[in-house]
C-alpha cells in the first residue's frame, strides 16, 4: 500500500488596502469651457466627467430610443461629442479631446 501525502489547502491572504486610491480615480484634469459648461466644473477626474456625461445624456434623454447603444447629442452637447450620433463607447475617445493636463 502506497502512502498519499495529505495536501494542505493555502489560505488565501487579503490585501490590505491603505486607504490611498491611485491612478485615473486621483488624478484631476483642466476642462476644456464647452465641457466645463456641461458638467459644472472647471476640474475633475475622468471616471467623474464620464458619469456626469451619463447624468446629463440620462436626464435630457439623449440616448436613442431603438438602439440605446447611440448618443444622439443636443446643441449644448453637440459642441463635445460633434453633431451626429456617437456609439458609446467612442464617446470617451471625444472627451479626451477636451480634458487637459
Amino acid at each position: 500500500m502506497v502512502k498519499r501525502k495529505k495536501t494542505t489547502a493555502k489560505k488565501k491572504t487579503k490585501r490590505k488596502s491603505s486607504g490611498k486610491k491611485s491612478g485615473l480615480t486621483t488624478m484631476t484634469y483642466s476642462l476644456s469651457p464647452e465641457l466645463a459648461e456641461i458638467v459644472g466644473a472647471k476640474k475633475m477626474t475622468r471616471p467623474q466627467v464620464v458619469k456626469k456625461i451619463w447624468e446629463y445624456i440620462k436626464k435630457h434623454k439623449l440616448q436613442d430610443s431603438k438602439n440605446r447603444r447611440m448618443i444622439n447629442p443636443d446643441k449644448k452637447l453637440a459642441t463635445v461629442l460633434g453633431s451626429r450620433s456617437i456609439d458609446m463607447l467612442k464617446m470617451a475617445g471625444q472627451l479626451s479631446k477636451h480634458i487637459g493636463k
